[in-house]
């Protein structure tokens, strides 16, 4: 019970963490507020935001194979195929910001030069997509614990 219960609060803070991130990256990554130091600080947050994604996969797959339910319970569960899904199609997404983010920042670091408006505006919209999938992901999360899609 105990270890279930780490195993709960370990998750939850890796998802809090996630979401902290990218709401940041969301709320940085605006064409009137980039500057060169907005530029070095998408760079950390989005390291932050992979890192805190990496705990949420590796978090998620300790519940399923120390929890209480078990990975028989979990993984026939198509609900948790859905979530799955999900994450990777985010976890595909961000590796476009993240390049752009690097891209950008060693662009600064050369040249002094920001990125372009209409890039920019591209990148924050990526952004945007990955917090509105990962809002989708909790309420799929509710319905896998309390036993919807569950084979009898």
């Amino acid at each position: 019970m105990t270890l279930e219960a780490i195993l709960a609060y370990l998750h939850l803070l890796a998802i809090l963490t996630m979401v902290v991130f990218i709401a940041s990256e969301a709320a940085l990554c605006r064409i009137e507020w980039l500057n060169a130091a907005v530029v070095e600080r998408l760079a950390k947050v989005d390291r932050v935001y992979g890192i805190a994604a990496v705990a949420v996969i590796a978090t998620g797959v300790a519940r399923t194979w120390w929890g209480m339910k078990g990975t028989a319970w979990y993984w026939t569960n198509p609900l948790l195929h859905l979530k799955l899904t999900l994450f990777v199609v985010v976890g595909l997404i961000s590796v476009f910001p993240t390049l752009r983010y690097l891209r950008w920042r060693k662009a600064l670091r050369a040249t002094g030069a920001l990125p372009a408006e209409a890039e920019v505006r591209k990148t924050r919209k990526l952004v945007m997509v990955q917090a509105h999938i990962i809002a989708v992901i909790p309420l799929l999360a509710v319905f896998l614990a309390r036993g919807f899609g569950a084979r009898s």
